[in-house]
């Protein structure tokens, strides 16, 4: 599905280094702002244990979990809306992913450089949000001066259109995030085409020093207040112990992890959180060439998650042979299940469910 969260924040917070550990795909990152000119994207995959749950009763060549592109986009700076720093470029790169990720450093340490000179995550994330707010700001400003000359007319979707665009306006003119407002369904397909940032959900990624990780610092339970006042996720990780996580083999890492009382990288944590931030849910095909998980949004029919899969599986569907996991594991096998009446036959109005095992049925 090809969804993307982007990375975001101001210079020396982390980001790339956070990437790095993420993709390993070798993102400079250096103690200076801008060393990231250009938007790295790497593919995640989302740690699922159901996989191996699955592996466990089924024989399978391999295992292919899902994924979730991650965008690193270079540091933003106060003034960036007026292009400061390198201003619009990074907006425009801002505006094209589906999610955000706004890493916010809540470590002190007077060797990295803090671009205003201090920590502090309020105001860190203040910056960033008011920036993004006056971008909207001005996009919906435009939009509401030609929308305004088109219901000139009278027409009826023009007059919609300019009462949606003023509502925008004046919501963003107050300082709040286009996410804050009360939009009804049929405000929907307008924001898609505003392509306004401060709509798009928000996930904080607190990035911690290795003392962090035991509980969390005044830093850190700042940015939950935060968090929690606009109904946005949290994700506390240090950048620097998941950089080193990423090097090691899979015996080291889970020593290290021990070491450092974690049961998983944080990593895995915020892969999750990325892929629940993008209202997304996994299903599960499983046979003898792989076990997969495949992406959909929430509220998915089977014929569209099919379509997944392969776009003749949708345009044919029949029906879909659906079963859970937990029902695997007590039964063994899908004789097994079928024996016990536990695999169904799903039609074309079956919503599919987090974690069903599908075989779909369709004709060329």
């Amino acid at each position: 599905m090809a969804l993307q969260a982007g990375i975001v924040g101001l210079p020396n917070v982390g980001k790339s280094t956070l990437f790095n550990a993420l993709t390993s795909a070798g993102a400079e990152s250096a103690n200076y702002p801008f060393c990231t000119i250009e938007p790295n994207v790497g593919v995640v995959a989302v740690p699922d244990p159901r996989l191996d749950q699955i592996a466990s009763k089924i024989t399978t060549d391999k295992i292919i979990p899902t994924s979730v592109e991650i965008v690193d986009i270079a540091g933003l700076v106060r003034g960036a809306s007026q292009n400061e720093g390198l201003g619009n470029q990074f907006l425009g790169n801002i505006r094209a992913v589906d999610a955000i990720l706004h890493v916010v450093r809540c470590f002190d340490d007077d060797d990295i450089t803090h671009v205003d000179g201090d920590v502090s995550p309020t105001r860190d994330i203040e910056t960033i949000n008011l920036e993004l707010i006056f971008a909207d700001l001005e996009v919906a400003e435009r939009r509401f001066d030609k929308w305004r000359k088109a219901a000139k007319s009278g027409d009826k979707e023009a007059v919609a259109e300019r009462d949606f665009a003023e509502r925008l306006v004046a919501l963003l003119t107050e300082g709040k995030p286009v996410r804050s407002g009360d939009w009804v369904e049929a405000d929907q397909a307008l924001l898609q085409r505003c392509q306004m940032i401060t709509a798009k959900p928000v996930l904080y990624v607190c990035n911690v020093d290795e003392d962090g990780l035991s509980a969390d610092n005044a830093h850190v339970t700042t940015v939950r207040a935060h968090a929690a006042s606009e109904g946005s996720g949290v994700v506390v990780l240090c950048a620097k112990v998941e950089a080193e996580i990423s090097e090691l083999d899979a015996d080291d890492r889970v020593e290290f992890l021990s070491d450092l009382g974690l049961k998983e990288p944080g990593l895995s944590v915020l892969a999750r959180g990325t892929y629940e931030l993008l209202g997304l849910q996994t299903f599960f095909t499983a046979g003898e060439k792989e076990i997969r998980a495949w992406t959909i949004h929430q509220g998915w029919t089977a014929p569209k998650a099919a379509g997944v899969i392969h776009t003749d599986f949708e345009r044919g569907f029949i029906r879909a042979e659906v079963y859970t996991i937990p029902d695997l594991m007590e039964y063994s096998s899908e004789a097994g299940m079928k024996a016990a009446g536990k695999l169904r036959l799903e039609g074309k109005e079956y919503v599919v469910q987090d974690g069903d095992v599908m075989h779909f049925r369709f004709n060329v």
